[in-house]
């Protein structure tokens, strides 16, 4: 039995398991301290903590850890891509949870060579580490007091349900045939359109809702309207109109949001089966976000039953 510290006035966090292993790779300093720390706060027991190097020439540093913390932040550039390869490659082989911070200028090549199953974060609040840290290939395992009213587990739990709520109507949306949804993409000199059910869309319409939606914050807090998923949705949307490809920084920037929140949502729609990440092909420090085939039938369908209806998308 394992019972969290109290942070602030939240009731503290029970666990009912042996405490597992957590190993920090990170360079010495503040940063290695904080997420030793967090880890410590979580209920694990810490190994040593490796630098780049030395993560890079221990073969065996996952033995008997069920997580690893990486901070990219200060290692060196030269050890940074063959360290997320093989850090990759080991985590995913052997089923380990991973939590890698990043600051905005290792988000393309962290997404890149690293598992679906690693979780990215950057620039998070303590908050933030502690609730990745809290869940990170436990979900399950933790029992909250009664009348416990934590609010980073709350909030937790209203963006799965949020996930789960966009996923099913999406899922409802396509829920036909496909070979009914007679979905079609031309070409024209400014923009691209498409096709679902005798209504057109195109880029430039989409473009034009994720303007007025941005708009909203010059004379209202934007905390007030965050809709990440949306955000996300409508910008992949566009961007698969225009046949362009869309880096995981790119659609962290397009949610409008803290990157940490961002890379959570695109984790989280991922699993859901409404985001596609695909590699570079020519280029294997760089991968891209796009829809799958579900969310764009769904978009096209919903962007048509809009339409039908006189209304306006926002």
């Amino acid at each position: 039995m394992y019972e969290l510290p109290s942070l602030g006035d939240a009731t503290p966090i029970t666990y009912d398991f042996d405490r597992d292993v957590a190993l920090v790779i990170a360079a010495a300093g503040p940063a290695r301290d904080l997420a030793q720390r967090t880890a410590t706060l979580a209920g694990f027991r810490l190994r040593a903590p490796l630098d780049a190097a030395e993560a890079l020439r221990e073969i065996a540093l996952l033995d008997g850890v069920q997580l690893v913390i990486l901070e990219t932040d200060g290692i060196e550039e030269a050890l940074l891509e063959p360290l997320l390869a093989r850090l990759g490659a080991l985590v995913e082989a052997r089923g380990v949870s991973l939590i890698a911070t990043v600051p905005p200028a290792h988000i393309d090549l962290a997404a890149a060579l690293l598992p679906a199953t690693a979780m990215l974060q950057c620039s998070p609040s303590e908050a933030d580490r502690l609730t990745a840290a809290l869940f990170a290939g436990r979900p399950s395992v933790v029992r909250l007091h009664d009348g416990m009213r934590d609010e980073e587990v709350l909030r937790m739990r209203r963006f799965q349900e949020e996930v789960a709520r966009i996923a099913d109507s999406l899922a409802r949306l396509t829920r036909t045939e496909l070979s009914d949804a007679t979905a079609t993409v031309r070409t024209s000199a400014f923009a691209f359109a498409a096709e679902a059910d005798g209504v057109e869309t195109n880029a430039n319409e989409i473009r034009r809702a994720i303007r007025a939606r941005r708009m909203r914050s010059e004379f209202f807090d934007g905390d007030l309207f965050a809709d990440p998923a949306w955000d996300m949705l409508l910008d992949l949307f566009a961007a698969d109109l225009e046949h362009r490809q869309i880096s995981v920084s790119s659609l962290c920037i397009a949610a409008a949001v803290p990157p940490t929140t961002a890379l959570r949502w695109i984790g989280t729609l991922s699993e859901a089966g409404l985001f596609d990440r695909k590699a570079d092909p020519s280029d294997r420090r760089r991968a891209y976000i796009g829809l799958s085939d579900t969310a764009r039938q769904g978009m096209l369908r919903y962007i048509g039953a809009v339409k039908r209806a006189g209304l306006t998308l926002v």
